[in-house]
């Protein structure tokens, strides 16, 4: 909830000045029992709390769901599956399930997408890396491009694309294997490059650990690492790039 809009409320005598005064404290929390949801996260750090669904228990996943979308009218869960999705939809209607990315949400589809963001994947094998990094900037406010497929084995395709990469704010790149693909966009671009290393490769690759060191190793300026199969860190870290680069515009 706004500020603007907690002292609406207060205002309109729908909320008390005690209840007015726990939604703005900086460091407030509602208490389940089970979890304890950060009511202060986007006064914060400027997006709302996003929801890890791996390993929850169902009935703690959908009360934690039920209650963001509640509080907040808009809500996001990540590495979710099918089972978790249709359990969340029974308690939220409104919900919807991308089993690429493995990505729950619900609300702010209307929301006015702002700046850009370019998502890259070297191969189809890393789609699903790529689009939990698309689908959570997208859902943090920023427009998103797709340019999948264009890994550093059949190098014209990026090539291809580079007015694309080079006219947006930020670019994310998911590439497994060797993981040149960050190294070869972050020298041809004056954007920021952020590369997400995958599990994608055959035995040497080790999980996604070949990529990773390439990646943090990269001699090209401007690119920074995450995790091995961190779309979503990639994806959140892009969009407040982005923010900032509209921001600066203004």
């Amino acid at each position: 909830m706004e500020i603007e809009e907690i002292l609406r409320k207060v205002q309109q005598g729908q909320l008390s000045v005690e209840e007015a005064g726990q939604k703005l404290r900086p460091f407030s929390y509602e208490e389940m029992g089970f979890a304890k949801l950060d009511d202060s996260r986007k006064r914060r750090s400027g997006f709302h709390e996003v929801i890890y669904c791996s390993g929850k228990e169902t009935a703690h996943l959908t009360a934690i769901f039920r209650r963001l979308w509640e509080k907040n009218g808009a809500v996001m869960g990540t590495r979710a599956t099918p089972e978790q999705y249709q359990a969340v939809k029974a308690e939220v209607p409104e919900a919807v399930y991308d089993p690429v990315s493995r990505i729950i949400r619900a609300g702010n589809d209307e929301e006015k997408k702002i700046g850009r963001v370019a998502v890259c994947s070297a191969g189809t094998a890393d789609l699903p890396v790529a689009e939990e990094a698309a689908q959570t900037a997208e859902f943090l406010g920023a427009r998103v491009s797709r340019l999948y497929d264009i890994g550093v084995a059949g190098i014209h395709r990026l090539f291809h694309n580079l007015e694309e990469l080079r006219s947006a704010n930020c670019v994310v790149v998911a590439a497994g294997m060797e993981g040149a693909l960050g190294s070869v966009v972050a020298g041809l671009v004056e954007r920021p490059v952020i590369a997400v290393p995958t599990s994608v490769g055959y035995g040497a690759s080790f999980g996604g650990v070949s990529a990773l060191l390439s990646m943090l190793n990269s001699c090209a300026n401007g690119i920074a690492t995450v995790n091995i199969d961190n779309g979503y860190g990639a994806g959140y870290m892009a969009a407040q790039i982005n923010r900032l680069a509209v921001n600066a515009d203004e």
